[in-house]
């Protein structure tokens, strides 16, 4: 009997080794589709959003990325496997050539990254990189990789370059975060003063709040850490250079299909067999697909910089800013941290540390200047294209003069922004100077695209109930949903936020005998509507988390209703059909509540008494506001035969209203709060949403403008509490 694994002569059975290849295969294209759908998402994601920079989204330098880069290029590793046939070296150089379109894709995600997570994902990435270079290496000289041998180099050249500067390019993220968050600093002060005298005139509210999200906007979109590097020089190199390896992989396919006497291809099949196909053209889709985001950044940093050249500029092209070697000279001259207690080896440390950085600072030099050569040698070989296109344009509109005449000068929209002077809020690096016209144009109009985008989803039915109602009886739903002659349940009383009453008043309303349907639905989707701005300006000043629970309960009320038509377990159907007039309802709740209440509050008892009120239990809180409620309906509408049920209803509705026009009095100060996210990460993201917010909600603006608010201050305005007692002291 042999032995387990020899054949049966006695040697090692091998055969079986390669029989697993073609699933390899599989999962080696599967790695690539993954890197094919997260580049062509980020290449949408700039479109949709007019980025042309192409902000890294969905596929940044990470772990999970660098694992999946590791399985694409497995091709390109594997040193032992034979790939005779066409596809099989088509597919290692396309596995190489992947890894320079990946590179250059990847380079502005650097700027989003942490100092120490830079340096982790940089070294992994290296290690991938140069395992790659010495792998082929070794291949081209055993003869597995037998053709395309000057593509191969080509690619591997490019591949060292663009490692070299892509990490190159990490060490200068510390320097430009750190200059640009200074910069901001002051600019963001002087905005709040512009902000705060703006908010005194006689302009309506929309107009203020854009006129102040246009400079914030401005702002934040430059000192984008993705953007900064994005129009970096090293980065624009980066493109050019993924489209040459695009460009040598394209010369590489025709010339095999296109030319096939002009190569000689071996015979046979790989063991990858069938699976080589799929990777060979998922590969080629993904290093086009790739190519696009690079190319763009590259042509349009060109496109910007050809007319300061033509006025002489170029000379500047080969100057050095100071922040490429800030953050290099600033480690040389800071002190080594070394525990040696041998003076002369740390003499040695010292010296050796100091060397190993002028050589870094002097790649450096070199690497920025090849970067602004080949920025350079782009604009000289363009710039007639973009000469052509400007006398085009210049004849184009000499032509259509006449058309494009206003009809008349009655002031438009964008005729009054074309006065405001952004420039001051355009953010800048050393060198930069001639792109701040470039960078205002191009970011000019996005406040007033993405208000205009959320005004496509303004919230319809919310605005129709607020303009029925709090222009005729203002906001005193908020002083009429709670009667201070209700008896407490405890001698603690928690207190209120915004979302609960609303919540507890629909369940309320919707349980009314003989209710039309369409009113009903109605309501619901006004609240529904309105529930999202109260949780975002509760949210925006609930930063002490007082009203946690108070949130949740709402939250919980609101799942039951608008799901399953229950208030905390009770059929709000079954009542409403049950009882025949509306104080009958009321009594049902209110004894409900009361009866839910006791047994919460007897359960949680050592909680309750350790607890302050707005951090009880969810339920208790819940409870206690619809019985609190109920009573107050219940003393209100005692007379039941001066309303009708719908009449009643209609009644209800108009307090909701009342109180969810109260809360969103707050959204202004919201909108101005999201302008000043000091998190620069996050700056850009919370002013676009705030322009987003202003488009949806504007209308509700305009309406609580036109209504007449108590004489509360800024923060006596975000408590339900405090505009309770403001109209208590009018009555």
């Amino acid at each position: 009997m042999g032995v387990v694994g020899c054949n049966n002569d006695g040697y090692l059975n091998d055969a079986k080794y390669s029989e697993p290849l073609p699933w390899i295969g599989i999962y080696i294209a599967a790695a690539s589709l993954v890197c094919l759908l997260a580049m062509a998402a980020d290449l949408i994601h700039g479109i949709g959003h007019r980025k042309f920079w192409f902000p890294c989204k969905f596929f940044t330098l990470n772990s999970t990325s660098l694992t999946l880069i590791a399985v694409a290029i497995k091709l390109c590793v594997d040193l032992n496997t034979s790939m005779p046939g066409r596809e099989d070296q088509l597919a290692k150089l396309s596995s190489a050539v992947l890894m320079c379109t990946i590179m250059a894709n990847c380079m502005p995600s650097l700027g989003s990254m942490e100092n120490q997570e830079i340096f982790m994902n940089v070294m992994a990435l290296g290690i991938l990189v140069i395992t790659l270079i010495v792998n082929v290496g070794m291949e081209i000289g055993t003869g597995v990789i037998y053709v395309y041998m000057k593509e191969h180099v080509s690619i591997l050249i490019s591949m060292l370059v663009l490692l070299g500067i892509l990490s190159f390019s990490a060490s200068v993220v510390p320097s430009t975060k750190s200059y640009l968050e200074m910069k901001y600093c002051v600019r963001h002060e002087l905005a709040s003063k512009e902000c705060a005298a703006n908010g005194k005139g006689d302009k309506p509210v929309i107009e203020r709040l854009k006129v102040d999200l246009m400079k914030y906007w401005m702002m934040s979109q430059t000192t984008s850490p993705q953007f900064v590097m994005g129009r970096s020089a090293t980065c624009t190199a980066s493109g050019a250079i993924s489209l040459l390896s695009a460009a040598i992989l394209a010369e590489a396919i025709l010339t095999s299909y296109l030319m096939k006497r002009s190569l000689k291809f071996c015979n046979g099949q790989s063991d990858y067999k069938w699976s080589i196909t799929f990777i060979l053209v998922i590969q080629c889709v993904a290093v086009v697909v790739g190519t696009v985001a690079p190319a763009i950044r590259w042509f349009t940093a060109i496109k910007f910089r050809c007319p300061n050249l033509r006025n002489g500029g170029y000379k500047k092209e080969f100057k050095l800013e100071y922040y490429w070697i800030r953050y290099l000279v600033e480690m040389k001259e800071s002190p080594l941290t070394i525990r040696v207690k041998n003076r002369r080896c740390r003499k040695l440390a010292h010296n050796a540390r100091n060397t190993f950085l002028d050589a870094c600072i002097i790649l450096q030099t070199v690497i920025v200047f090849i970067s602004k050569v080949i920025r350079l040698i782009s604009i000289f070989f363009f710039r007639g294209i973009f000469s052509c296109c400007d006398l085009f344009k210049s004849l184009k509109n000499r032509l259509w003069f006449n058309s494009t005449i206003p009809l008349s000068n009655s002031g438009s929209e964008d005729d009054a922004d074309s006065k405001l002077d952004l420039s001051r809020f355009v953010l800048y690096l050393e060198g930069e100077d001639d792109l701040v016209h470039v960078m205002v144009t191009n970011n000019y109009h996005a406040v007033h695209h993405w208000i205009q985008k959320g005004k496509k989803k303004k919230p319809k039915i919310l605005i129709h109930l607020l303009e029925g109602t709090i222009i005729s009886r203002g906001f005193r739903g908020v002083a009429e949903f709670d009667n201070h002659q209700v008896p407490c349940l405890d001698s603690k009383e928690p207190q209120n936020c915004w979302a609960l009453p609303v919540v507890t008043l629909t369940a309320i309303a919707i349980s009314l005998p003989n209710i039309r349907r369409h009113l009903i639905k109605h309501l619901v989707t006004a609240v529904n509507e309105g529930l999202r701005y109260i949780r975002l300006i509760e949210d925006c000043f609930d930063m002490e988390g007082n009203f946690i629970n108070l949130k949740k309960a709402a939250e919980m009320v609101w799942l039951g209703i608008d799901l399953h038509n229950q208030w905390l377990d009770i059929d709000l159907h079954k009542i409403s059909h049950h009882k025949e007039t509306p104080n009958e309802v009321f009594q049902q709740f209110s004894d409900e509540a009361k009866k839910m209440y006791t047994e919460e509050k007897t359960t949680n008892q050592h909680l309750c008494l350790k607890l302050s009120t707005s951090k009880w239990p969810i339920k208790i809180l819940a409870t206690n506001c619809m019985y609190r409620i109920s009573e107050s309906m219940l003393l209100k509408y005692e007379k039941k035969y001066r309303y009708t049920n719908e009449q009643l209803f209609l009644e209800m509705e108009a307090m909701i209203s009342g109180i969810m026009g109260a809360c969103m009095t707050n959204l202004e100060k919201v909108i101005s709060t999201k302008c000043a996210n000091f998190v620069i990460e996050k700056r850009e993201r919370s002013v676009r949403e705030a322009a987003y917010i202003l488009g949806k909600t504007g209308r509700i603006l305009d309406l609580i403008e036109k209504t007449t608010v108590p004489p509360l201050d800024e923060h006596q305005m975000r408590s339900i509490d405090e505009w309770r007692l403001a109209y208590k002291l009018e009555m």
